[in-house]
């Protein structure tokens, strides 16, 4: 009887959450007296779990999954919970695991806690503490079902490393039809380019900055500071940047170690979708903005004089502590 961990992966390469519900799971089955086992699909490198604690790894390999199903992935993590008997499934909170894991606690007569943000305080009870309101608060859930699901935040927990050895085993699901009702007939991605999802900083940009022609500048902070861009939803609905960087509670949600808001004004639906963001930066020529009521450090003043220097200082302390 194992942890099963779900390990997230895209063209063949493990994503950052994957390694950080593997430390997660490593340190919730030590708690259990039990070991790892991570269900993966379409992994290259499958041994790069063993180094964040994951004892064995249940590798799908099938070309009907390259791209992401819902269904068909909740059907895949059920058949491998109940082959390891596992009883604690951890997830990440990525958009793909907060499509797959209503369906998977179904299937599994489980207890889903999404937005978990620190090892259970107690396993009999079975207790975890996440996020509630928005990200405005804490509360303790207490998970009855014999068969728990925990949907750990981004970044909650980190990436701990605790290398060792892992079996590799060829899991061959059972996958009917019916999983496949869904057609997908294109992903659009950004490539070369650190994803939000995955993004420890998020530099983002909102009506502040005039036009999609100073955005320029905005990357050039993300490329210093090795983040991701994203923007206010206005910015994406008048077309200045694409719908996929758009963050916010109508968008993508961010729980970034940093998030640097450029020319936001901060309306209470883009502060829902980034308040969990551990450290939150606003440039804002208007001191009135909402956004600094909720910012953890602020600059009034004009973003295109205060972020080429913001850059240019950057720049200097990376040439200096090279």
């Amino acid at each position: 009887m194992s942890v099963l961990v779900y390990t997230e992966s895209e063209g063949g390469k493990f994503k950052k959450a994957a390694f950080e519900v593997a430390s997660y799971a490593k340190e919730v089955a030590a708690m259990l007296g039990t070991t790892v086992t991570a269900i993966s699909v379409n992994a290259v490198d499958d041994s790069e779990l063993a180094t964040y604690g994951v004892d064995k790894v249940l590798a799908v390999k099938n070309d009907k999954l390259s791209a992401f199903n819902a269904k068909a992935y909740a059907d895949i993590i059920k058949q491998a919970a109940e082959q390891e008997e596992a009883k604690v499934i951890v997830v990440s909170s990525s958009a793909d695991s907060k499509f797959l894991s209503p369906l998977l606690a179904v299937t599994l007569n489980a207890g889903y806690v999404s937005n978990v943000v620190a090892l259970p305080e107690n396993i009999s009870p079975f207790t975890v503490k996440r996020t509630a309101f928005t990200n405005k608060a804490f509360n303790i859930t207490e998970v009855s079902t014999e068969v728990k699901i925990i949907g750990l935040s981004n970044n909650a927990f980190g990436l701990k490393e605790n290398p060792g050895s892992a079996t590799t085993e060829v899991f061959d699901p059972s996958l009917s039809d019916a999983d496949f009702t869904v057609e997908i007939k294109s992903v659009d991605k950004a490539v070369d380019k650190v994803s939000i999802a995955d993004a420890e900083i998020v530099v983002s940009g909102g009506r502040g900055l005039k036009g999609p022609e100073n955005w320029g500048m905005i990357e050039e902070l993300a490329d210093v500071l090795g983040a991701a861009t994203a923007c206010s939803k206005p910015v994406s609905d008048m077309g200045w940047r694409p719908h996929s960087e758009h963050v916010g509670q109508t968008g993508k949600p961010v729980a970034s170690n940093l998030y640097i808001a450029i020319g936001v004004s901060g309306a209470i639906q883009h502060l829902a979708g980034i308040n969990a963001s551990k450290v939150k930066v606003v440039i804002n020529n208007d001191s009135e903005a909402p956004f600094f009521k909720a910012a953890d450090y602020g600059i009034v003043g004009d973003a295109f004089e205060v972020v080429p220097k913001l850059i240019e200082k950057l720049k200097e302390f990376k040439t200096n502590n090279a």
